[in-house]
């Protein structure tokens, strides 16, 4: 046997044990499902991994190697007593996070050309991560953020600016009071102030619009292959939108009927497919690289100019405390800000924040003098 031959039976085998515990998991995931809907889907996901295991079973068969019994892996066998015992709820992130890894894996193999393998892993992979987010189904956008392909905005403007700001405050303050243990002149202290805001805000714009861009050439890449699937496998995509809707909690009939009614229009349905499985908005696609730099540069900046502005005005020792005393107003102010988001004390989150911000100050000061001491 030549060692391509091998090489091939291996990954026909793994395929087929792979496939085989999927079944028994999701069919496990049905008998413990309370909701009948749901149940359905999970039904329906078993049997098409029984189909794909029925066709790794035929290949190891004309390749001449027996499949043998099937059997489930130990794994296996403990997610579906986890499921039966506490529900399917129980391993549902687990399966979700296999599916996702394994979303691709026929990508490359050729004997899942054409067979629509390639396209109902990728479609289990979504399902099951939208179901994952809540365990009774979710948005796309829910989705989007269970992947991390794309930040999210509108809500968490808020949070992004006092974290932005934060930032600014917290690793200006501590270079500010470590140039100052070093070099107690003011105008070295004003100078690496301005450096650290600028050089500071520049690398956090810089960051914010690669990563920015990237989401959106990662969005386009994600429509343009939906966009593909819906021209090359529309009834797939119809059974996919299909099992996303009763996921949701439509009856199989109206499910069917939406799903039908969407793929006679492939502009419509590649929306809608954007939207609920992909978590992108056709129009927007994460938003504009070039604002969200901006916007992290002035964040950043905003915080970043607190400590600095005493180092205008005033001298010496002076201008430090100054710093030190506007610098821990502001930090207590973030500190409360954050109490939005999280119902805290805004005492103690305020205070816990102070502390944080002015015991970083301290080290980096205690850090310039010693420095400033040893090579002055």
């Amino acid at each position: 046997m030549t060692r391509q031959k091998t090489e091939d039976l291996q990954r026909y085998r793994a395929n087929w044990q792979e496939e085989i515990d999927s079944a028994a998991r999701y069919r496990a995931m049905a008998d413990a499902e309370k909701e009948p809907g749901r149940a359905q889907v999970y039904r329906e996901l078993a049997g098409m991994e029984e189909r794909h295991a029925g066709f790794w079973e035929q290949r190891l068969t004309d390749a001449g190697a027996a499949p043998g019994p099937r059997r489930l892996s130990a794994r296996a066998r403990v997610l579906i007593w986890l499921a039966r015992r506490f529900g399917p709820e129980a391993i549902l992130a687990t399966v979700a996070s296999d599916e996702h890894a394994g979303r691709t894996g026929y990508d490359t193999q050729p004997e899942a050309q054409g067979t629509g393998m390639r396209s109902q892993e990728r479609m289990h992979a979504r399902l099951l991560g939208s179901l994952a987010v809540t365990g009774k189904g979710a948005s796309g956008s829910e989705l989007a953020r269970l992947e991390g392909r794309h930040r999210t905005t509108g809500g968490n403007a808020l949070r992004a600016a006092v974290l932005g700001a934060n930032d600014g405050l917290s690793s200006n303050l501590s270079l500010v009071m470590g140039v100052a243990g070093a070099a107690p002149d003011h105008r070295a202290v004003l100078l690496a102030g301005i450096a650290g805001l600028v050089a500071g805000a520049a690398s956090m714009a810089l960051g914010e619009w690669v990563s920015v861009r990237s989401a959106r050439e990662a969005a386009e890449r994600e429509l343009d292959m939906e966009r593909t699937e819906i021209e090359l496998e529309p009834e797939d995509e119809r059974e996919e939108l299909e099992l996303l809707y009763r996921a949701k909690g439509l009856d199989p009939a109206e499910a069917r009927t939406l799903s039908t009614e969407l793929m006679a229009r492939p502009g419509a349905a590649l929306d809608v497919l954007a939207r609920e499985e992909l978590g992108l908005d056709p129009d927007e696609l994460g938003g504009s690289p070039l604002t969200a730099a901006a916007t992290s540069f002035l964040l950043f900046a905003a915080g970043a100019v607190v400590p600095v502005l005493p180092f205008f005005l005033l001298r010496a020792t002076t201008a430090m405390i100054a710093s030190v005393v506007l610098s821990g107003c502001a930090l207590f102010a973030i500190g409360a800000a954050i109490t939005l988001f999280t119902g805290r004390s805004v005492l103690r989150t305020g205070a816990r924040q102070l502390l944080l911000g002015l015991g970083a100050a301290a080290a980096t000061f205690a850090i310039g003098r010693l420095v400033g001491t040893a090579v002055g």
